[in-house]
């Protein structure tokens, strides 16, 4: 049993996934991604000179978890809402460049590829192989601590005594 994606911290395998395709200097970046907004709800553009790394490697990990991902899903799940002033707001897809964009980074990095047998793209072997090498390295940085869900445990009553309709405690 090896560890995958879903066994780590999902904010620090991003960050680390995002550092490593920073690191690896294959990955070509727009001019334009110091100065664009991420999507036309937005008033300013990102503040982190790595945003565009930090977004191709959340959309890696979503397509380890689910695929094949298209330009709309990722249009609608960074999407965002629209303020109209006094207006109410409405909500308001993302950029449809920005996504098509990093697709295209990730699949000149050989990570992604265009799906076969449906619309999207998706993880190549090498893609899903870069993101459980990353999940084993941030598994054994973190000291071995798996995510876990908790199970539900019902607390127990008080021995000797039910609870009536009116929630106090009735004696037999």
């Amino acid at each position: 049993m090896g560890i995958g994606v879903k066994d780590v911290n999902q904010h620090e395998f991003i960050n680390r996934l995002a550092a490593f395709l920073k690191r690896s200097g294959k990955m070509k970046l727009p001019d334009w991604t110091d100065i664009v907004k991420t999507g036309p709800y937005k008033e300013l553009a990102p503040y982190s000179e790595d945003w565009f790394y930090i977004r191709a490697a959340a959309l890696c990990r979503r397509m380890y978890m689910r695929a094949p991902l298209g330009v709309g899903t990722v249009k609608r799940v960074y999407g965002g809402n629209q303020r109209n002033g006094t207006a109410p707001s409405h909500f308001c897809r993302a950029s449809g460049g920005v996504a098509r964009k990093i697709f295209q980074a990730l699949e000149g990095v050989k990570m992604v590829e265009k799906s076969t047998s449906r619309k999207g793209r998706v993880l190549t072997g090498r893609g899903r192989q870069h993101c459980d090498i990353i999940a084993a390295q941030s598994y054994r940085r973190s000291k071995g601590k798996i995510r876990k869900k908790k199970k539900f445990v019902p607390k127990k009553a008080a021995k000797g005594a039910s609870k009536a309709k009116g929630g106090k405690p009735v004696k037999k």
